[in-house]
């Protein structure tokens, strides 16, 4: 009676076991294939995935590291970034942090235009519970949004 309770309770946990998924991070790299045009998921390597767009020169998405949950680094190919390649990384940002697009726009544009004379070309800024950093160097800009460990 024991083992044919046995093997009815392991052939009922055989059935009804979850199949195997990739974890969290690559759910996120495919949602943000699914819902922003022209962008194609790369290598994965050290909790980066690395992605393409026409807009971006490069973009990853940073995978839950030690100081952060997930993170967003965007490279703009010019010093002054389009407003499409702004546009670009609220998207994928809305769609990894789960926030309206509008804010997202907002505060990724702020920060891209806060870059110049009076804060300089690395700015550091604190919105809706994310880190956004914004630099520039002579030939290129990048923004990086990331939400904290502990939020």
């Amino acid at each position: 009676m024991l083992a044919a309770m046995s093997s009815l309770l392991a052939a009922l946990a055989l059935t009804f076991a979850s199949p195997a998924r990739a974890d969290r991070c690559d759910d996120l790299a495919g949602q943000l294939k699914g819902q922003i045009d022209g962008l194609a998921v790369g290598k994965t390597a050290a909790n980066l995935i690395y992605l393409s767009h026409p807009q971006a020169k490069q973009i990853t998405l940073g995978c839950a590291g030690r100081n952060y949950s997930n993170q967003l680094y965007a490279k703009s190919g010019s010093r002054k970034p389009k407003p499409a390649f702004v546009d670009l990384a609220a998207s994928a940002a809305a769609i990894i942090f789960t926030l309206p697009k509008d804010d997202m726009l907002r505060g990724a544009t702020r920060c891209v235009k806060r870059m110049g004379l009076l804060h300089g070309d690395d700015v550091k800024m604190r919105y809706r519970r994310l880190d956004m950093r914004c630099s520039r160097t002579k030939t290129d800009a990048s923004i990086a949004i990331s939400r904290g460990r502990d939020e």
